[in-house]
């Protein structure tokens, strides 16, 4: 059986969501207190660059739900209203987590991250906002300007798909004696963007979102995540006395051409990789079930100590429930 026969079989022939599992969030925690700075032993520019994901996502993850819980009244489609409600938990955790990383790993290490986090909470707090910048929206466009920012959630949401493939595949950190917590952070949460790959975009068709949109939001949203991910990466080295002499900053040519350099390592994708994975997108027969494969994510998901313990600590009070009665 095809893998969108057994969706069709599972969800049923007419349902919007092409997720034939049920999502399920982890609330998982981590112990940062014997993670370094340099997680990646010998690559500091890559540790630096992947450490500046902690502070891009918070923000981001939040306005996600905010979105989501706006749309829910919206969805007439049982199981893809399940889908975003369980996407909803999933997101609002990688939100949480990756801001203890923020808290607990980077700011004690003595990492300035205010400037990027607010970089990131003015994007979404107020350019992304119901009323844009504080200009209220008129009422016959507040449905169109929401489904053009799921638009561009759908569209986000495809790189991290990608992302998530990369951690989950990617070999290169463990050869190298990469710090065990911060690469099980990543390949948790890569795992669960694997696991709801296609629920952003199911909601985002459902809602009536467009194929041509598809082009344009893509202009807008490739090139501001990989210039808001080597901004704030340049502002992290800039705090590096290895780096602090060159300046870094998203506008030098150096700081691109590095993290190309380091592609070769492994410990990075390669900037025109990256773009290249956004041609399926633009495809008229794109479907994200075809971009990842769940059993993989949810293999990951079975081992992770930090998955394992959240379901340990899930568990617990229904066995001691069972225990007293």
């Amino acid at each position: 059986m095809g893998v969108l026969s057994a969706i069709k079989t599972s969800v049923g022939k007419h349902s919007a969501s092409h997720t034939a599992t049920h999502i399920v969030p982890r609330k998982v925690k981590f112990d940062w207190s014997h993670t370094p700075l340099e997680w990646i032993p010998g690559s500091p520019f890559a540790s630096h660059f992947i450490n500046e994901i902690n502070t891009i996502l918070p923000a981001g993850e939040f306005w996600f739900c905010r979105l989501y819980n706006k749309a829910l009244p919206l969805i007439t489609d049982d199981k893809l209203r399940e889908d975003v409600q369980m996407f909803i938990r999933q997101e609002a955790m990688h939100a949480r987590a990756h801001g203890s990383a923020i808290a607990e790993y980077l700011q004690s290490h003595n990492i300035d991250t205010e400037r990027n986090t607010k970089i990131m909470d003015w994007l979404f707090d107020e350019a992304l906002a119901d009323a844009p910048l504080g200009v209220n929206v008129p009422k016959f466009l507040e449905k169109r300007w929401l489904i053009i920012r799921l638009g561009l959630i759908a569209t986000i949401e495809h790189m991290t798909c990608v992302l998530g493939n990369y951690v989950l595949e990617n070999k290169a950190w463990d050869k190298a004696g990469a710090d065990p917590v911060l690469l099980d952070l990543l390949r948790w949460h890569g795992a669960e963007e694997v696991e709801h790959r296609s629920v952003a975009f199911d909601l985002y068709q459902h809602l009536g979102g467009d194929y041509l949109s598809r082009y344009y939001l893509s202009l807008v949203a490739v090139p501001m995540i990989l210039g808001l991910w080597v901004d704030g990466a340049a502002h992290i080295m800039s705090q590096d006395e290895q780096y602090k002499s060159k300046k870094p900053s998203v506008f030098k040519p150096w700081v691109w051409l590095q993290w190309a350099k380091e592609s070769k390592t492994g410990h990075l994708p390669h900037p025109l990789w990256l773009i290249a994975q956004q041609v399926s997108y633009f495809s008229p027969w794109y479907n994200p079930v075809t971009e990842g494969s769940t059993e993989d994510a949810l293999a990951y998901l079975a081992t992770s100590p930090a998955a394992k313990r959240a379901t340990e600590m899930a568990a617990k009070p229904v066995a001691e429930a069972v225990a007293a009665s």
